[in-house]
Formats: structure tokens, C-alpha cells, sequence
């Protein structure tokens, strides 16, 4: 199919004019050619999609995410990050088989488009990151992914994560050349150090010399909890991004996760040094990490985007639910005008865009840009009688009123079903493979 017509709703386009237009949305081979008014298809081969009653707007873009942990979702409640990471997720990282990822990322995939998700940003675990990049290209999400690195000699990181230095960088390297660019540039590689206190000076340093030398993104985590905090200080004197910065890990083509506890100074480096900050208010709350001060570092021109994070910490992918924590949690300390609900879609669409090095050709609505759009209904008890469109996606919609999903110009959801993956299989998959995984652990 060639063409795709959505005819007949409301357009939200996040361009720079930050219009809202009525009539069609036209997308020929994989790119917007047609925006508002009406359009007669030319091609002989092409779908219509009905958007009356419906928003239609920028696929969400989810800048952190870990779809291999979706298999533990449910399994590691009630912790704060560290005795998370240590009793729960990294455990169950290193009982993962190769088609253990393989069911985890294809859950991880189904969730994200049947709730309007088009691209994201993933961190994988050490190993069988090929089986990440394969359930992507098969479920037809546009993703940037990369395999968790992790060379530290940490007596708390189980041997089946740790890694020799040499092998880490080895293996990413082989990732990169593989899946960089594939599937029509809909698949990419990001260098993807796990954190700070998971890696050696010489692996980030060399991760900083390698992305820069491959033109790819850096994704890691950074200032998410204060008792990491303290142990960077303790083992660099540094604090985080201060540290991150001398290793190499800051500037425009790095996305550093969560940083709730940061200093004014710090948010200047990164505003400086054009560092984008993924914010994830789901799993900072839950985690127990705290609020990060985002008016603050949007007030600095820090770049920041959003994400869901890992089913174990939130338990949700749900990108609706993250924009509506994002516009409701600031609220209480700096205002009700805090965050209004057009700046949290941008976040959420071409915010996220930007963090994956693609605002070029996603995030908005404009011609001539991929064709990754999504298909809301506003029908819904829940968000009738509401008129202001931005309003109804932040405040009242739901992962569950995506009616359609157009990913680089194909369908891959319809009328709220997925066109590429068998969802009862994936699920079934899903539920045996956690078992396997969790009876390996001595937790079945």
C-alpha cells in the first residue's frame, strides 16, 4: 500500500505555527503530503481511515524505555532504585535467554503502538539485543536501540551481566554496523552505558570517542536517585553530570535519563551543552526518587522529553499516562499555568523527536516529513464534551482511545488492532516466557 488517507478529523500538527487544522491527512510513500482540506487519493492502491470525532496527530515519541523488562512487570513493586536493580531487574536481566528478550520486546512493542507510540529510545540488557531489534522490525515500530553496557567489577552486578571492557565496546560496535540505518532508517543504534555506577571510566570515555566517531546517539541514566548520587560523588568526587561531562557524555546527541536531583549548575551544563533530559514521571514516583524540576530546566533551555521507562517500574508503557503526570505534577509547586497541556504534547511528540536526533523527519505534522501519525478518538464519556484538542490528549485521553496507528507511512494498527504482530500469540509467548524466567530465578 502506497497511500493512506484519514480523512475528516481534527489536525494537531506541533509544527512551529502550532496549528490545529480540520480535514484530511494524506501520506504517499511514507511521506505527508497533504494536510487539512480535502484530498482525493492518486493512487490506485490505498486505505481510508474515518477521523471524525478524532484527533489526529504526531505519533507519541518515548525517549527511555526498556522493552526487554517487560516480563517482569509486576515483580519488583515497592523498591527504591537500587534494591530494585539489585534484588529485582538485574537478576532477572541475567536469567534472560535469547528468546526470553524476544518475547519481552514483542510484548514491550504491542503495548506501545496499540497505545500510540511510533518511535522510541530503548535500552536493552548485555546480551541478545539483535532479538530487540528484530521484534521492532517486525511489529513495524520505529526504534533506536542499544544493548546495556556494563564493565564494572561490582560484586552486585551478577556475573551473567558483567563484562570485560574490550567486549562491551566489541559487541556494540557489531550492533551498530548491523541494525544502524536499517529497515529504511526506521531502525537505528544507540551507544547505551547503563549508568554510571555499572560502568568504567574507560568504557565511557570510550563510548563518548565511538558514537562520536559512528554520528550516533548516547543513552544512559543519570541522577535518578540520591543514593547513587552519593555513590558517584563517593567514587569520582563528582557529581553526576559533572562526571558524565568529563567522560565525554554530555552535548547534543546524548539523552541522559530521569536526572531528578540536579544542581543549578548542573542544569546549565546540560542547557549549555544541549544534553536532552528524559523525563519519566511514572517511574521516578514509584521508585520513590523524587520529582525532577522540569519547569526549572525548561526555564534553563534544557531540551526535555518524556518517557514510560520498564514495565517493572511503572507498570505501564502508556505514553497518554505519562504526558497527563507530567502536566499534573508540577502544578503543586510552581503553578497551575505550569507545564500547559500544548508544551507537554510537544514533549511528548517532537521533543522526543529531537532526543532520538529525528525532529528532521518526525514529531510533527508537516509535509514532506514520515508518515508516523495516530488516530485518537475523542468520543469517549471520558473527554466529551471537551473542544480544546490539547486539552482532550493531556487531561482526559487514554492509550486506549488510539483508534489507528501509521508508522514511516504504513498501517500497523487498525481500528485497534495490530496489522503486523498476532497479539494473543505474543501474549501467550509473553506469559510462558516469564514463567521460564522467574522459575529459573527461584521466584516462579
Amino acid at each position: 500500500m502506497t497511500e493512506i488517507l484519514i480523512r475528516g478529523g481534527t489536525i494537531v500538527t506541533i509544527d512551529p505555527a502550532w496549528r490545529v487544522l480540520a480535514g484530511d491527512v494524506a501520506i504517499r510513500d511514507g511521506v505527508i503530503v497533504q494536510l487539512g482540506g480535502s484530498y482525493t487519493p492518486i493512487d490506485r492502491d490505498y486505505e481510508i481511515l474515518e477521523a471524525a470525532g478524532c484527533v489526529v496527530m504526531p505519533g507519541l515519541v518515548q525517549s527511555h524505555v526498556h522493552t526487554c523488562q517487560s516480563l517482569a512487570r509486576g515483580r519488583a513493586d515497592d523498591l527504591e532504585l537500587l534494591d530494585w536493580l539489585q534484588k529485582v531487574v538485574w537478576p532477572y536481566e541475567a536469567s534472560l535467554g535469547e528468546a526470553d528478550v524476544a518475547a519481552a520486546a514483542r510484548l514491550a512493542c504491542a503495548e506501545l503502538l496499540l497505545g500510540g507510540t511510533t518511535a522510541i529510545l530503548d535500552m536493552g540488557t548485555v546480551h541478545h539485543t539483535d532479538a530487540i531489534f528484530e521484534a521492532a522490525r517486525d511489529a513495524g515500530l520505529r526504534a533506536t536501540i542499544g544493548k546495556a553496557m556494563m564493565d564494572a567489577d561490582d560484586e552486585v552486578i551478577p556475573p551473567g551481566l558483567r563484562e570485560a571492557t574490550a567486549t562491551s565496546l566489541a559487541e556494540s560496535a557489531r550492533l551498530c554496523s548491523r541494525w544502524h540505518g536499517a529497515e529504511g532508517d526506521r531502525l537505528r543504534y544507540a551507544y547505551a552505558p547503563r549508568f554510571a555506577l555499572s560502568c568504567t571510566d574507560d568504557l565511557l570515555r570510550a563510548v563518548a570517542r565511538e558514537a562520536s566517531a559512528r554520528g550516533v546517539r548516547i543513552h544512559t541514566h543519570a541522577s535518578e536517585n540520591q543514593d547513587e548520587i552519593a555513590l558517584v560523588k563517593r567514587r569520582t568526587g563528582k557529581d553526576n553530570v559533572y562526571y558524565l561531562h568529563d567522560v565525554g557524555l554530555t552535548g547534543s546527541h546524548v539523552a541522559l535519563a530521569h536526572c531528578v536531583w540536579l544542581s543549578d549548575r548542573e542544569r546549565g551544563l546540560l542547557a549549555e551543552t544541549g544534553t536532552h533530559v528524559v523525563h519519566c514521571p511514572s517511574s521516578n514516583l514509584k521508585l520513590g526518587s523524587g520529582i525532577a524540576a522540569v519547569p526549572d530546566l525548561l526555564d534553563a533551555g534544557v531540551a526535555v522529553s518524556l518517557g514510560c521507562d520498564g514495565a517493572p517500574c511503572n507498570n505501564t508503557m502508556d505514553g497518554f499516562l505519562e504526558m497527563r503526570l507530567a502536566a499534573l505534577l508540577h502544578k503543586p509547586r510552581y503553578g497551575g499555568a505550569a507545564l500547559p497541556a500544548p508544551m507537554v504534547v510537544r514533549m511528548a511528540t517532537l521533543g522526543g523527536a529531537a532526543a532520538l536526533g529525528l525532529a528532521d523527519r518526525t514529531g510533527s505534522l508537516e509535509l514532506g516529513k514520515r508518515g508516523d501519525v495516530i488516530v485518537v478518538d475523542l468520543g469517549g464519556p471520558h473527554v466529551v464534551p471537551t473542544e480544546d484538542p490539547y486539552s482532550a490528549i493531556v487531561y482526559a485521553c487514554r492509550s486506549t482511545d488510539v483508534q489507528h496507528v501509521v508508522v514511516d507511512g504504513e498501517l500497523v494498527v487498525r481500528d485497534q488492532a495490530l496489522t503486523r504482530l498476532d497479539l494473543p500469540a505474543v501474549l501467550r509467548d509473553a506469559r510462558a516466557a516469564a514463567r521460564g524466567v522467574f522459575d529459573r530465578m527461584g521466584r516462579g
